[in-house]
């Protein structure tokens, strides 16, 4: 109903970013990995809001942000109506935004996924994978413990290095691909490793299109 009021779904899920982190910029590949929507789609209406005046764009180092504007005129009644809903952010039950910054925060933690029951409609048998090199390992059960109080779920979860996840990628390992293969939201990718895998969500996508899912 709500993709019909606003005229597409990937506006709708952009706008629930954008409210319910009011005061964080996103670049455009960040913002297409948190609402797992195609980048043309995203382009295209990310021009839209800057049109209307909802986001601003500003250029650092030669990378575009976008960021909700405090001061549009509907700005709080927008965002009334999207704060707290996890559903429309991203498909994901809690905040992405704030999860990033929580597993940024532990030292060596570069790379977050969080699927299977993390992620609406989700049918990966993993929850949630972290991966960096020389991380804090004790910290990010910790804070697994959290987002497990947080959610009300057991999770099944995997940490491993940067180098034991770059490695399993390039030979298409059955066991990062159950998760990458499935409906999926990249929490963080610091390192910049998913990003040079687009195959993987597109393949994903296309699956999910012929089922009719």
């Amino acid at each position: 109903m709500i993709d019909a009021l606003f005229g597409s779904k990937t506006r709708v899920k952009l706008l629930g970013l954008f409210m319910n982190n009011p005061h964080r910029s996103f670049y455009v590949r960040e913002i297409t990995r948190n609402i797992n929507e195609q980048i043309n789609s995203v382009r295209r209406e990310l021009a839209n809001l800057v049109r209307i005046g909802i986001i601003t764009d500003r250029s650092v180092d030669n990378r575009l942000y976008y960021q909700a504007d405090t001061k549009f005129r509907y700005f709080a009644s927008l965002k009334d109506m999207f704060a707290n809903d996890r559903a429309v952010v991203s498909g994901a039950r809690v905040s992405t935004g704030d999860w990033a910054t929580r597993f940024r925060a532990i030292k060596g933690v570069s790379e977050v996924v969080f699927s299977g029951v993390m992620v609406y409609e989700s049918d990966s048998k993993i929850d949630l994978v972290v991966a960096g090199n020389q991380l804090d390992e004790t910290k990010v059960k910790s804070l697994i413990k959290v987002l497990e109080r947080e959610t009300g779920s057991s999770l099944n979860y995997t940490i491993m290095s940067l180098d034991d996840l770059d490695y399993r990628l390039s030979i298409r390992d059955k066991f990062v691909l159950n998760v990458l293969e499935s409906k999926h939201i990249t929490v963080l990718d610091d390192a910049g490793i998913l990003v040079d895998y687009p195959g993987v969500n597109d393949q994903a996508e296309a699956r999910r299109s012929k089922h009719g899912d």
